[in-house]
């Protein structure tokens, strides 16, 4: 584990120590060894002049403040985990990096890949980048984890993935087992933070152990409310990685952002998450992946319109068809009925700033096969982290009363997560 570092670049002080920053005083963290690097302005003549890049208003993704990490890795063996997000600007951060001449080793995709466009479960092959030339590897699949023959020139690892907060998003996932490869490999961990567009609530049902998966690792909330900086930190303060070893963890944190500033995301992150209306209905529609039915997955409208078959009720149709990213979507080629949620209002959608169960205990309540209802696989139980929430349902209790019974859980969360916070609420 490596110490206290101070490393001073343009008049920038780069490190914290015990992770305070110039925007938030708080007491000593548990995760005190981590770093994050200052929350001061970057100009753009810091910028190198290669990537001089017009800076907008708003918020500003971690991998833009290039002047802050660049001393950091210097010369050293890099590994990149990125995916399409990973932009500085309207350049790919791999292509910034090498322009730059970063010592550049590897670079490791995530679910859905490289540049985005594979199915969600699909197996990524290990290849080459064409643009650059360098070795990529996958992380999704039966390899989960760098190995120690993939990291065997790398001293640092940069993870920069625009991640939308929910804990069945498997960018989380990914990171824990980057996380426990640095730890394990004493390899540096250099994060480069982005906003959660989700990031202004915390809801839903806890995971319990006897649940974990690759769509839900932690006893966390279906929404935790955390950046993937913050969620590194609480991974690794709360002791989650293998044999409760620590990541040796450094952050680049957004400029200009609090937990209730809200983010456009420009580029989509996943296939089926097209823009923010499908980013805020995500929490609260993605139950329906452990059922029968549609969200949209081979139409223009994913994850903002529900149907099936069957469904008696409703006033939209749609016929699920092969597209990018959805090569075999469910009820492929069967017309569907339902609703359509793409006529809501984004800012109306974050505004709630709560998981919505209507949509479900709805659907549910007018499908007539309701043992049918549920995969066969109970794969609803995985993505709301235990069974309780399935039994509810079959119950017929209310969207309230299954709310009440998350709540001293959610509770407790929130005073543990307040400790591992970068950014104001």
């Amino acid at each position: 584990m490596v110490n206290i570092k101070k490393i001073v670049y343009s008049g920038l002080l780069l490190f914290i120590f015990g992770c305070k920053t110039a925007q938030q005083h708080q007491a000593a963290q548990p995760d005190a060894d981590v770093v994050i690097v200052s929350q001061e302005e970057i100009q753009p003549k810091e910028v190198p002049s290669v990537f001089q890049m017009e800076v907008p208003r708003g918020p500003q993704p971690g991998a833009w403040r290039l002047p802050m990490y660049l001393p950091l890795i210097g010369q050293k063996g890099v590994a990149l985990v990125v995916n399409q997000t990973s932009m500085v600007g309207s350049t790919h951060l791999a292509d910034t990096l090498k322009a730059l001449g970063v010592n550049l080793k590897v670079i490791f995709a995530p679910e859905h890949g490289f540049r985005g466009d594979a199915d969600a479960g699909e197996k990524i092959e290990d290849s080459k980048d064409a643009k650059t030339g360098i070795s990529l590897a996958s992380l999704y699949g039966n390899k989960k984890k760098p190995s120690a023959q993939d990291l065997r020139d790398v001293q640092w690892v940069i993870f920069d993935i625009q991640d939308v907060g929910a804990r069945f998003y498997t960018y989380i996932s990914t990171l824990h087992y980057v996380m426990e490869a640095c730890a394990e490999l004493d390899k540096q961990l250099l994060i480069l933070d982005r906003p959660n567009p989700n990031g202004h609530y915390v809801d839903g049902p806890m995971l319990q152990a006897a649940y974990k998966s690759f769509v839900g690792m932690h006893p966390v909330p279906v929404v935790h409310g955390l950046s993937m900086g913050e969620y590194a930190r609480l991974v690794n303060g709360s002791g989650w990685l293998a044999g409760g070893k620590r990541c040796d963890l450094n952050i680049v944190p957004c400029a200009y952002y609090n937990h209730q500033t809200a983010y456009e995301l420009p580029i989509k992150p996943s296939p089926n998450l097209p823009n923010n209306r499908a980013i805020y209905l995500y929490p609260s529609i993605c139950f329906f992946e452990g059922t029968v039915a549609s969200l949209g997955r081979g139409t223009d409208k994913q994850f903002q319109v529900l149907g099936h078959p069957d469904f008696p009720a409703g006033n939209y149709s749609f016929t699920p068809v092969p597209k990018p990213g959805a090569k075999q979507p469910p009820l492929e080629g069967k017309l569907c009925y339902g609703y359509d949620l793409s006529t809501l209002e984004p800012e109306a959608l974050r505004k709630e700033a709560a998981i919505n169960l209507d949509y479900l205990l709805n659907f549910y309540q007018q499908f007539p096969d309701k043992q049918g209802f549920f995969l066969k696989n109970n794969f609803i139980d995985k993505l709301a982290g235990s069974d309780a929430l399935r039994i509810q349902i079959q119950k017929g209790w209310t969207a309230q009363q299954i709310k009440d019974s998350w709540q001293a859980d959610l509770e407790q969360f929130k005073e543990v997560r307040r400790s591992y916070l970068i950014y104001p609420e």
